[in-house]
């Protein structure tokens, strides 16, 4: 067995991590709660559901469910990884010790461009949303602004991007459960303008559930998927959560009631209250809701809440982007000067470098037709999937390495062994086949392709130079707790 530790009744005991990192663990249970909660809501629900209502109809409803499961099968994975070495950087790292040094550095960097290119549709986004109060006011200033503060404040402290996320996150959860509670008072009590039509019934009697077919129903899981988006950030924040052995299982373990209800119920609610027939795509399925219902300013509502995701989507980018530079720096596969840490222990280099990629999306937004904005999210799901599958594949590696007495087993095991990241992995690349059959989203993955053959001649370039740092090396384990 490798470096392990064994605690005082003989167990194993490498639910460790590589090392401390120099990180402050200044993430508390709440923020860690809330995080988790906010990368399970994102514009891919507020705004992108529109579209896939007016493809699928109510079907869209169990398109979630069964995304849902999957995620679930992904948390799980990542969680037992996480408790077996809780390092900043997860995936990243689990790939590097479990399929080798090329998948590590290819991970890595892939989540980089995730998290970059979301920041680069976010910011736009957030400057859009601002012109619905201040037209005056021009996109690219309004995206300076915002690039400039939230940098500014994950240059700060690791504390203060938690504390500014659980707030975005409990803008978006409050604006979800008022819909769920108003819509729910609308079916019951039948008042406000919905209340005549308004009925559970409105889930299969306009051409039934499956309106536009089966096929058209699977065909919206690319959008879906793009929806859950970042609920992998958890793992990200392992190496500076104060006690990954509670905050990180118990959110991951609340995972399914927020998916339940955040988006199977809110859309249950929503389509019982708005017949499917009314949704079109660019609108968002919380605005026509609250304008059926009649709420005044329910626009104006949403419109902030709608812009609280796009900021809280970018904040989390900043501080994913910074953590996920200094892995690679800190394996050889970055430059060395991303390893260094701020006085407020923070990567600021790292963070600056990935702020400034970020606004020259800003620049390319601004000059480019709005296609740009949907390739870009079509880039970030793919970024995102290829995350999801590393982390699967990751955890199937590892179980085998338990189940061969080679590792040490995890405090946090995945319900059924490596069966869920099995069926996850089948999903992931039955999604990748529903991409590739789109002929708008499978630019997704000829930039991907690009991105390979970049990262590619990248790694055959570090090869050359520093053939150590292509090797395969053990991570040192250290007991946690």
């Amino acid at each position: 067995m490798t470096s392990a530790q064994v605690d005082n009744n003989g167990n194993d005991a490498v639910r460790g991590e590589a090392s401390e990192e120099g990180y402050e663990r200044g993430l508390g249970s709440r923020q860690v709660q809330m995080i988790a909660i906010g990368g399970a809501i994102g514009v891919g629900l507020f705004l992108n559901a529109g579209a896939n209502i007016a493809k699928a109809g109510p079907s869209l409803i169990l398109m979630y469910a069964i995304a849902g499961v999957i995620i679930f099968f992904i948390m799980r994975a990542l969680g037992e990884l996480l408790l077996y070495r809780p390092v900043s950087g997860s995936f990243a790292e689990y790939s590097r010790e479990f399929l080798g040094p090329f998948f590590g550095y290819f991970t890595g960097w892939t989540y980089w461009l995730l998290w970059v290119v979301t920041g680069m549709a976010e910011l736009t986004a957030a400057a859009i949303y601002i012109n619905y109060w201040f037209p005056e006011i021009p996109r690219w200033v309004s995206a300076l602004v915002f690039l400039v503060v939230l940098f500014v404040a994950n240059l700060i402290s690791v504390k203060l991007f938690g504390e500014i996320e659980f707030w975005f996150s409990m803008i978006k959860v409050t604006a979800i459960i008022g819909m769920i509670v108003i819509g729910l008072g609308v079916l019951t009590f039948g008042f406000s303008a919905a209340g005549d039509t308004a009925a559970v019934s409105n889930l299969w009697a306009f051409d039934g559930f499956f309106p536009k077919g089966i096929g058209s129903s699977l065909m919206t899981l690319q959008g879906v998927m793009f929806a859950y988006l970042a609920v992998e950030l958890v793992g990200v924040t392992a190496g500076e959560s104060e006690n990954p052995e509670k905050t990180l299982p118990k959110a991951i373990n609340t995972l399914p009631w927020r998916i339940a209800l955040f988006y199977v119920g809110a859309l249950t609610v929503i389509l019982c209250v708005v017949k499917w027939t009314e949704f079109a795509p660019g609108v968002s399925p919380f605005v026509a809701a609250f304008a059926k219902i009649g709420i005044p300013a329910g626009a104006a509502i949403v419109n902030f809440v709608v812009l609280t995701a796009a900021l809280s989507s970018c904040n989390s980018g900043m501080y994913s982007t910074g953590r996920m530079l200094r892995t690679l720096a800190d394996s050889g596969e970055a430059p060395k000067a991303f390893n260094k840490l701020s006085v407020t222990k923070t990567p600021a280099l790292a963070i600056g470098v990935s702020v400034l990629f970020m606004g020259i999306g800003v620049v390319l937004n601004y000059v480019v037709p709005d296609k740009a904005f949907e390739y870009v999210v079509s880039v970030a799901t793919g970024a995102g999937i290829w995350t999801w599958l590393m982390i699967l594949v990751s955890h199937v590696r590892y179980r085998r390495a338990v189940d061969a007495g080679r590792l040490p087993a995890s405090s946090f095991p995945a319900p059924g062994g490596a069966t869920g990241s099995w069926i996850a992995i089948v999903f992931l690349l039955f999604v990748t086949g529903l991409i590739a059959y789109d002929h708008e989203a499978r630019v997704s993955l000829y930039v991907m392709a690009g991105w390979a053959v970049a990262l590619g001649i990248g790694w055959l370039v570090l090869k050359s130079r520093n053939p150590e740092v292509t090797a395969r090396r053990d991570p040192d384990l250290e007991k946690v707790g």
